[in-house]
């Protein structure tokens, strides 16, 4: 058997898959979100590990896992988030910075103005945004007194959160490039940690952890840290890489959407690195063997944390669910529009400072609209990033394989059809983030093949489009004059 750990931004999941790559046992709790500062997110290190163990444990009760049926373990993470402990005492020195989180987007625009945009593109395939690591590290080594001198010493390590995990479970400091390839400290070309950037970041590369290959042994779980298991971890993959690897998009071109707290599209880019576009990044896919693949990738940052807002943050519905109730209950979105740049805008507008918009409110508007405006926005994000990746690489989509939480809302899936013009595909494992992480350790266990997983993928809902291309431009059109509004808010 196989567990496979998906820890995800708002809590873990965890999951065994048998020989067949069959669900056996599964289990899944949230955890804390911190918001500091407007702008400001994070995570408490201790909360997200220990909610990791806990689940961990629950899914090898609910799959009935013996001693000695246990093969591997696989990991897949929210990226980008940064994590800094103390080496000999596992101590986190301070919470860790969530992707989302913005307060180096002023640091990100001075390092543009001084021209280095060029520089990271070049060596990371990212942009100079604050949604990756590297100004995070350096703003807690700026801010977090002492913190500078320990990590010259090799008392501090910072790593996202695979790092954290594998640390925790094994002992040992460790990443792979899927995960490195989003701090914007990592040559994707030489598949190392970059001097050059290391140096203008100021990070001592002794306060990185190690870098191996995504698949194989990396390291071996601690019996008394994980329920009694002394155990390879086989596999790690940042959370969309995973998801890539899950829908069976081992080929290059192939391509897939994740709807989760944000949403990733990519596309299989093989080999060969992709030469920079606008608005899109590339990343690593993984390092299998001598090996490393790329990907295409177009990330929203808002999709259903939008919805999560909607619970947490207004208090209009009491679950995810109620909001596809709501939006069924309209005949139209009578002309609200919500454009979900609580944390600024991703791929392909790449917009620090845009904020969440609410436009087209009259008397008549209710929360049902409110609902329907979320949920229509997640359709709309994904048109821009699917749309940035058929300009790229210059073939239309002709499908598109959906992953992630919201696929369980058909209302939305219908919609997102319809707003694509193309079929949407849902696999009949929905958690392919979860199922990605296991079926790479299961290859790096030697337990399946790459063959055997391109052709076990199977469809469980297939989604066809129904609107007619008139009201789909008139929709599209709208929310672009609504998006215009969003857009620089935040700037002086």
């Amino acid at each position: 058997m196989i567990l496979a750990i998906d820890q995800g931004t708002t809590g873990t999941t965890c999951m065994v898959f048998d020989q067949q790559a069959e669900v056996i046992g599964r289990a899944y709790r949230e955890f804390p979100q911190h918001f500091p500062r407007p702008g400001w997110v994070e995570h408490e290190p201790a909360e997200m590990w220990e909610t990791t163990h806990a689940v961990a444990g629950e899914a090898l009760d609910d799959a009935g896992v013996r001693p000695g049926e246990l093969e591997a373990v696989g990991i897949t993470n929210q990226r980008e988030t940064v994590c800094v402990w103390d080496p000999a005492t596992g101590e986190p020195l301070h919470r860790a910075i969530v992707w989302q989180d913005r307060r180096t987007a002023s640091r990100c625009a001075e390092l543009r103005a001084q021209g280095l945009d060029p520089l990271v593109r070049e060596r990371t395939g990212l942009v100079l945004d604050p949604y990756f690591s590297a100004t995070k590290i350096e703003w807690l080594l700026r801010h977090v007194p002492g913190l500078s001198e320990r990590a010259a010493r090799g008392r501090a390590i910072f790593g996202t959160v695979d790092a954290w995990l594998v640390f925790n479970l094994c002992g040992e400091a460790i990443t792979e490039p899927s995960n490195a390839s989003r701090t914007m400290l990592f040559d994707v070309v030489q598949g190392a940690w970059d001097q050059e950037l290391l140096q203008l970041f100021g990070v001592p590369e002794r306060a990185l952890p190690a870098v191996r290959p995504s698949c194989g042994p990396v390291a071996t779980t601690r019996a008394a840290a994980f329920h009694g298991y002394a155990v390879p971890v086989a596999g790690i993959a940042g959370d969309q890489q995973a998801a890539l690897f899950g829908q069976a998009c081992v080929d290059p071109g192939s391509a897939k959407n994740t709807y989760g707290t944000g949403s990733f599209l990519l596309q299989n880019a093989g080999a060969t690195l992709p030469r920079p576009v606008p608005g899109l990044l590339t990343t690593v896919a993984w390092r299998i063997g001598g090996r490393l693949d790329y990907a295409l990738e177009a990330s929203i940052f808002a999709t259903g944390a939008a919805v999560q807002w909607l619970r947490d943050g207004l208090g209009i519905i009491s679950t995810a669910p109620e909001s596809e109730q709501l939006a069924r209950s309209l005949q139209s979105n009578d002309g609200v529009y919500f454009v979900p740049a609580l944390t600024g805008l991703g791929s392909p507008h790449w917009d620090p400072f845009a904020r969440g918009t609410i436009v087209g409110l009259t008397r008549g508007s209710s929360r049902a609209h409110l609902a329907r405006a979320a949920l229509e926005s997640i359709a709309y994000q994904t048109v821009d990033a699917v749309r940035a990746i058929e300009g790229a690489s210059g073939t239309p989509l002709a499908e598109l394989r959906a992953d992630g939480g919201a696929t369980a809302n058909r209302w939305l899936m219908q919609f997102q059809a319809d707003m694509l013009g193309v079929p949407v595909l849902v696999p009949e494992v929905g958690e392919t983030t979860a199922a990605g992480a296991a079926y790479i350790a299961g290859v790096g266990s030697g337990l399946w093949t790459i063959d055997q997983l391109r052709t076990s993928w199977r469809e469980r809902v297939r989604y066809e489009p129904r609107m007619s291309s008139e009201e789909r431009e008139e929709l599209l059109h709208w929310w672009r004059r609504a998006l215009e509004r969003a857009r620089a808010w935040a700037t002086a």
